[in-house]
């Protein structure tokens, strides 16, 4: 056999390293792991592991983002028809994966016991949460919509989504802090009822004179190749529509492209962070997670038409001229036969490229 080149042995020793820590954040919890340790589990120096992870905390969201991402999956279900049906489905994936109050205090089962107190220790990271719940509700109220009646008039179900995240999160806080006093199954019933909750109200946003159309434009348009992360499948990124480049300080802005582009228009979210060690993957973590309990409750028909791409090399961003970007990046432009013909940067500029050249109100 022969010798490793120097990828592989990288990619060797970071899936050795993410195995002791998962061992070692198991066994102690996150403050009470040590690098040390996790070094001599995986049978590397301390170097080696601060050379594939610079901190503690973001090698604990790389361990629970490894989780997620090898993750058992089921096939989409083919017995859910209604926005009831599937909320409930939604929910029942996600309490079974609960830990149990008989639980042992070990194991991985309670790994993911310290992702909230982590967030909260650092105001930095509970911003970029918060616009990453914001992501996940948006995803799941997108496939709700696609749920409705086809004769149903246009609805925005974004804070019904809220709603049951919020439902939902809360079961999972309660089962860590005070295990047995929840029935997690509860959840279901009230998720489910949360379905004929009209909460409908708050969209579209106030008049906004402050945003700036968007600039016409026509440039090039050679996007690199991309993974759609909803669908898991390779995103061309050619055909008309938006592209948004989101920081995570800036990802609900992603709902103003959606809902003010025109029909048929593909919306892509590409999102990109100054701090690629910590906050990149937790923003990987907290959509897969939710990815992969929709992907097992809500048919595939009803999946997200949104396309999602986590652009952590910023090649994305550079082909639609971002060069620089950080955690309040926005920037968005609209695509038409393969070139650039709108342009729009700072707050508001989703919805200005999505609204290019369409009628405004006011």
């Amino acid at each position: 056999m022969g010798r490793l080149t120097r990828a592989e042995m990288q990619g060797e020793n970071r899936a050795k390293i993410l195995a002791a820590a998962r061992e070692e954040f198991a066994e102690r919890g996150f403050r009470e792991a040590k690098i040390d340790r996790i070094a001599e589990r995986a049978g590397l120096t301390r170097g080696a592991v601060y050379s594939n992870f610079p901190g503690k905390r973001g090698l604990y969201f790389a361990v629970l983002l490894d989780l997620a991402e090898r993750a058992p999956r089921r096939p989409p279900p083919d017995d859910v028809h209604s926005v009831r049906e599937a909320l409930g489905a939604f929910a029942r994936v996600w309490v079974s994966r609960l830990p149990l109050s008989t639980d042992e205090p070990t194991g991985e089962a309670r790994l993911g016991r310290d992702l909230i107190p982590e967030i909260v220790a650092e105001p930095r990271i509970q911003q970029t949460y918060a616009q990453l719940l914001k992501l996940d509700a948006l995803l799941l109220a997108l496939a709700m919509e696609r749920m409705l009646p086809v004769d149903a008039p246009p609805t925005r179900l974004t804070r019904v989504a809220e709603a049951v995240l919020t439902t939902l999160h809360g079961v999972g806080q309660m089962a860590a802090a005070a295990p047995g006093f929840v029935e997690p199954f509860d959840a279901v019933s009230v998720c489910e009822r949360l379905a004929d909750l009209d909460l409908s109200g708050g969209w579209p946003p106030p008049h906004t004179p402050w945003i700036s159309p968007a600039r016409p434009a026509d440039e090039p348009w050679s996007p690199p190749s991309a993974l759609d992360a909803v669908r898991d499948v390779p995103a061309p990124l050619t055909g008309d529509g938006v592209v948004a480049i989101l920081g995570l300080h800036r990802l609900q802005a992603v709902e103003e492209a959606v809902r003010g582009a025109p029909p048929g228009s593909e919306v892509t979210a590409v999102v990109v962070t100054g701090d690629r060690d910590e906050s990149g993957p937790l923003a990987r973590l907290v959509v897969v997670d939710l990815l992969n309990h929709l992907r097992e409750s809500f048919p595939r028909p009803a999946w997200p038409t949104l396309r999602l791409v986590h652009d952590e090399t910023g090649d994305v961003a550079a082909a639609a001229g971002v060069t620089a970007v950080s955690d309040a990046t926005e920037t968005a432009v609209r695509i038409v036969d393969g070139r650039v013909v709108a342009r729009a940067e700072g707050r508001g500029a989703c919805h200005a490229a999505a609204t290019a050249d369409q009628p405004r109100d006011g």
